[in-house]
């Protein structure tokens, strides 16, 4: 497994479809994710720092592992098939959840925890990024830092 972080959310021009994108944390591969608009949408509030009124459904779920005495130890991107990505909540009583990437991301984001993904996975769905390309990079970073969570349209698709 390979420690990846969220570099984070856009919108995939011109299907309209949210993309979290993650990037090996000692490697050069990126892996974008498409999801749903929800999820993107919680995915940039906590990268945000955005505080809702009322819990979320992300919220709710970090909430219940701390008032039961749960950690989550770290998210687990184990496999893609057919396009499809699945992830696994490691817990840190050992206690193992199948999860979906996109929920598990936005999970890992409010507590803190590690996301790590399979080689394989980054075998198959990774995208290396040449030095020479490291600014078309830099420029879509500048893009997730001017995009705000309300331009994902929570009626479109999911992963």
């Amino acid at each position: 497994m390979r420690e990846v972080n969220v570099v984070g959310v856009r919108v995939e021009m011109p299907s309209n479809q949210p993309i979290v994108l993650l990037r090996e944390a000692d490697g050069e591969r990126y892996l974008p994710i498409w999801v749903g608009a929800v999820e993107a949408t919680a995915i940039a509030f906590a990268q945000q720092g955005v505080v809702p009124p009322r819990p979320l459904t992300h919220d709710l779920l970090r909430d219940l592992l701390a008032a039961t005495g749960n950690e989550l130890d770290e998210v687990q991107i184990t496999e893609v098939k057919d396009g499809i990505f699945y992830a696994t909540l490691v817990l840190g009583d050992g206690v193992e959840v199948s999860a979906r990437p996109s929920d598990s991301i936005a999970l890992a984001l409010r507590t803190g925890s590690r996301i790590v993904c399979a080689e394989e996975v980054l075998d198959e769905a990774g995208l290396a990024v040449p030095d020479e390309e490291e600014e078309e990079v830099e420029k879509f970073r500048e893009f997730l830092d001017q995009i705000n969570p309300e331009d994902f349209d929570a009626t479109k698709g999911s992963d």
